[in-house]
């Protein structure tokens, strides 16, 4: 059985989970999960990470305001997630960025929310978890400009953009998509990432990786996605788990 499995990115507030969230959460130490950040998108869901962050030992959360979630939010609502992200379990802030698919709120509002949470993060000296949908160019000039730490989640830009990422000290993690069928792009991605940038996520309790696709997500699936890259990369999955755990250590600065 895999051990030193670190879910990097998760959404364990999620209402899939309300049948069997305690249950579930309780059983992935034993199925190899070591540690667990779940991710705020807004106030309600960074208060449901934050609860269960003091429930569970291996299990962490991050704070902030999703691009999705910024209809009613207002610049004054940081001030909230900043009192989260001082607690011990806050990781980082997260999950920040631009989505350019669903644009459920205008550019120039996510860009104000986005750089507004970097600034919070440097302030508190923590990484940012960010999100970047369809929005590669502004995500890069934005990451380039104030130069955070953190990662770039669920990537799905261009080797190219990588190299970007990379060179600017970030780290970039990948999940379930490089497991799918059209995933030739996140696999030239995987080549180009230097291994001490690699971090693996689920997503959950979204784009479970094959074959379990289009099934719920969840932390102890993540050893398809080790598989998958390990094959590319020519390694043993159980070494790139092991080396991805220490990378997100070094990421979200656990001591």
């Amino acid at each position: 059985m895999y051990h030193n499995i670190f879910d990097t990115h998760s959404h364990y507030d999620d209402s899939r989970f309300n049948p069997d969230r305690e249950d579930l959460i309780k059983s992935l130490p034993s199925q190899g999960v070591s540690y667990i950040v779940s991710c705020g998108c807004d106030i309600d869901s960074t208060q449901f990470n934050f609860d269960l962050a003091q429930k569970y030992e291996f299990f962490y959360f991050a704070a902030g305001f999703h691009p999705e979630n910024l209809e009613n939010a207002d610049i004054k609502d940081l001030e909230v997630i900043k009192k989260f992200a001082k607690n011990e379990k806050c990781l980082a802030i997260g999950e920040i960025g631009l989505d350019y698919h669903w644009m459920s709120s205008p550019k120039s509002t996510q860009q104000d929310f986005f750089i507004k949470q970097i600034e919070l993060a440097a302030e508190l000296d923590k990484p940012v978890i960010v999100h970047d949908r369809e929005a590669h160019g502004d995500t890069l000039d934005i990451l380039k400009a104030t130069k955070p730490k953190g990662v770039v989640h669920c990537f799905s830009g261009s080797k190219e953009m990588a190299r970007e990422i990379i060179k600017l000290g970030m780290y970039i993690g990948l999940n379930g998509v490089v497991t799918f069928n059209n995933a030739r792009k996140s696999l030239e991605v995987v080549k180009e990432i230097p291994l001490d940038k690699l971090v693996l996520e689920t997503d959950c309790p979204y784009l479970a990786p094959v074959p379990m696709r289009g099934k719920r997500n969840d932390s102890s699936l993540i050893p398809y996605i080790a598989e998958k890259i390990a094959e590319v990369l020519n390694m043993d999955a159980q070494e790139l788990l092991d080396i991805t755990n220490c990378n997100a250590k070094r990421l979200y600065e656990m001591k």
